[in-house]
């Protein structure tokens, strides 16, 4: 069942589109969510535009809750506002915006798993293994829906990394540069899931040993590997154009 049908199946017989007992903060969150991974998964293409009202029969929800979220994506940078004709997705990233993006990375979240290996909680520790657990049960799936999932719970895995170091800062700061939103746009690639999979083990196996050196170098590598495999897209692309000149 694709996103737009599960949230339709969800919704209730309202006149407002929202079921009873739901909150309209709720409805307007599985929104976001569905939104966001067809971001992530380029259903939404980078510069296509995005209007409300082809969004509420899509999604089979009435248009508050869409609005509440692309609000919510625009004040994030994820979507921008164009003046009477609705919504757009902003084009991938730069190269220097990607460049400085793996720079703040480097800094913030081998911090982040060197405290969680501190600080984590036996709880949150089981909530990684389970994510790395979905995950597996995504790695190597077919169609863009899927690798977007992937992305979706990837992101999550580094939000719980921070959130069990007790650094908030450092979570709010991760959280707002929506590192993997950007990336798993770039590139449609299921290596690159393989690849990162076993990358989060040796963080979680890391953290879960209480060893912060040893989770902190693990998460350095595994943002430096993913660098290296997103960086030769825009080397690829710069070699293209470079051809395109010649010719």
């Amino acid at each position: 069942m694709d996103d737009e049908a599960m949230i339709a199946r969800r919704r209730g017989a309202t006149t407002d589109g929202m079921p009873p007992g739901r909150s309209r903060g709720r409805l307007a969150d599985e929104v976001y969510d569905t939104l966001l991974g067809q971001l992530m998964s380029l259903r939404i293409e980078p510069g296509s535009r995005v209007t409300i009202d082809v969004l509420a029969r899509e999604l089979g929800v009435s248009q508050t809750p869409i609005r509440d979220a692309l609000n919510r994506m625009e004040a994030e940078g994820l979507v921008v506002r164009v003046p009477h004709a609705g919504y757009r997705i902003p084009p991938q990233i730069t190269r220097d915006r990607f460049e400085d993006m793996l720079e703040v990375r480097l800094l913030l979240e081998p911090a982040a798993a060197r405290r969680s290996a501190e600080r984590a909680s036996s709880k949150q520790v089981a909530g990684l293994r389970r994510m790395l657990e979905e995950m597996a049960e995504l790695d190597g799936g077919n169609g863009p829906m899927a690798y977007g999932a992937f992305g979706l719970r990837d992101a999550a895995f580094h939000d719980l990394i921070a959130l069990s170091a007790e650094n908030q800062v450092i979570r709010e700061a991760l959280a707002r540069l929506h590192t993997h939103v950007h990336l798993f746009r770039l590139l449609h690639d299921t290596q690159v899931t393989h690849l990162a999979m076993a990358e989060h083990e040796e963080v979680l196996t890391a953290v879960a040993a209480r060893d912060p050196d040893a989770a902190a170098y693990a998460m350095r590598r595994h943002i430096l590997l993913s660098g290296e495999r997103f960086r030769r897209l825009f080397d690829e692309a710069k070699g293209a154009d470079g051809m395109a000149v010649k010719a």
